[in-house]
């Protein structure tokens, strides 16, 4: 039996909609960014999309096979189960707060047929992140603001800055707020207050949102990781009609 969403290959990554409302969908680009020395030495250094995807006929299970990096995708009625597993094969171990950020966004922005204008929420005020007193809305002075874990606090800031001026490379696009982030997840809800869509991750760095996609950013930690070693990090995306509300106790449900 077929679950309610369904997986498709996309040019970044995948696509993940619904098989019977054509105004749910989403895409996962895989992925943007690095952070702290996770891959290539660096405080941020780019990414890459330019892996190979299988899929399934039903669109059930998504597979990405990068010989250090793989990621499996399976179709769920809310979204699709993730499994990320990542070998260090580079020359350096990765410290306690490498991480890397895959991006969840509406669709290309030149691209108005196949974007989703549902979830664009221009005015930064429908997208969430797990604050210190539960959902916090990502709009303020910067909604581009960089939103760190509060139990890595400690190891942020004792990094040395690559910039002269004690600032991080990436603080001019996105700043460090003052608002921590409590969990690894972020949430957007539709302009119309009937969808919501979400990304998750049990081990996360950052959460933060808004670049010209209209992403979402949620960073994935996975460091400490020494040379050779590898791991595995379980994730999640939603994709379903509800409030934030509901996704969050999506999230509980699964990572608790």
């Amino acid at each position: 039996m077929s679950t309610a969403l369904e997986l498709s290959r996309w040019e970044r990554g995948i696509r993940v909609a619904s098989r019977s409302d054509a105004a749910l969908f989403a895409y996962l680009w895989f992925y943007e960014w690095h952070l702290f020395d996770a891959v290539a030495r660096g405080e941020h250094t780019a990414g890459s999309w330019n892996w190979d995807w299988d899929v399934d006929e039903s669109g059930s299970v998504a597979v990405m096979d990068g010989d250090w990096l793989r990621l499996r995708a399976d179709a769920t009625d809310d979204g699709a189960a993730l499994s990320l597993t990542l070998a260090n094969t580079s020359d350096h171990d990765w410290p306690s707060i490498a991480a890397i950020i895959p991006c969840l966004n509406p669709g290309h922005p030149e691209r108005p047929m196949e974007r989703n204008s549902l979830f664009l929420d221009e005015a930064h005020t429908l997208t969430y992140f797990l604050g210190e007193n539960g959902l916090d809305s990502i709009a303020g002075a910067f909604p581009r603001e960089i939103h760190f874990d509060h139990a890595r606090q400690a190891d942020i800031a004792s990094w040395e800055k690559e910039d002269e001026s004690g600032a991080f490379v990436f603080g001019g696009k996105w700043p460090t707020s003052e608002r921590d982030a409590y969990a690894g997840i972020m949430i957007r809800e539709s302009c119309d207050g009937r969808y919501v869509m979400g990304i998750a991750w049990e081990s996360f760095l950052s959460a933060q949102g808004h670049n010209p996609w209209n992403c979402m950013h949620l960073s994935v930690r996975v460091g400490p990781l020494a040379r050779g070693e590898s791991r595995t990090i379980r994730g999640r995306l939603y994709l379903m009609e509800g409030s934030k509300e509901t996704c969050l106790q999506a999230f509980e449900r699964d990572f608790t």
